[in-house]
């Protein structure tokens, strides 16, 4: 038998990382997967799919992705149910996720995030940090790390994204 699932796509919100009362890491989220046909009116149609990762990965997941992020996801379907508080029968089906890939740059998630944060919590008067459009976007600069322990005392830190180990 196989019960295999591989999806790309977008993240749809944040993921939901919980902890369960044994200490175990779990994360959900929903995945935007875009159909490969347009419908009548020429529009493109995706389907949302629930996803659930669990322990160590989970926290990876969590730490690395956000809403937006393009990830490749590898897992298998689980079909499960359960009874509501109202005495009602609810039917889910997710992906269980053994495996994830996170396909965009961190140069590409930090501008997304960068861009929705812009949107989303920009008030009249205050100040939206900008990035740094050189090559190497990831390293700090020394203008916009004054305050960040991590910064080396502004200095740049000489290490390619290959370097990283993730």
């Amino acid at each position: 038998m196989i019960n295999r699932a591989v999806l790309v796509g977008h993240l749809t919100r944040n993921p939901e990382l919980r902890y369960t009362s044994g200490g175990a890491a779990v994360a959900t989220f929903t995945i935007a997967v875009n159909r490969s046909f347009t419908s009548q009116n020429g529009e493109r149609q995706a389907d949302f799919i629930n996803c659930v990762i669990w322990r160590k990965p989970a926290e990876n997941f969590s730490n690395f992705t956000s809403k937006g992020s393009l990830v490749g996801i590898d897992g298998r379907i689980q079909t499960r149910n359960y009874e509501n508080q109202q005495g009602q029968r609810v039917y889910v089906t997710e992906v269980v996720v053994d495996n994830f890939s996170l396909l965009e740059s961190r140069a590409e998630a930090d501008k997304r995030r960068e861009e929705s944060n812009s949107y989303s919590q920009h008030q009249p008067g205050s100040t939206v940090p900008t990035s740094d459009s050189g090559e190497n976007s990831s390293a700090p600069s020394s203008a916009g790390n004054q305050n960040d322990s991590f910064a080396n005392d502004g200095a740049e830190i000489d290490i390619s994204d290959d370097d990283l180990p993730f």
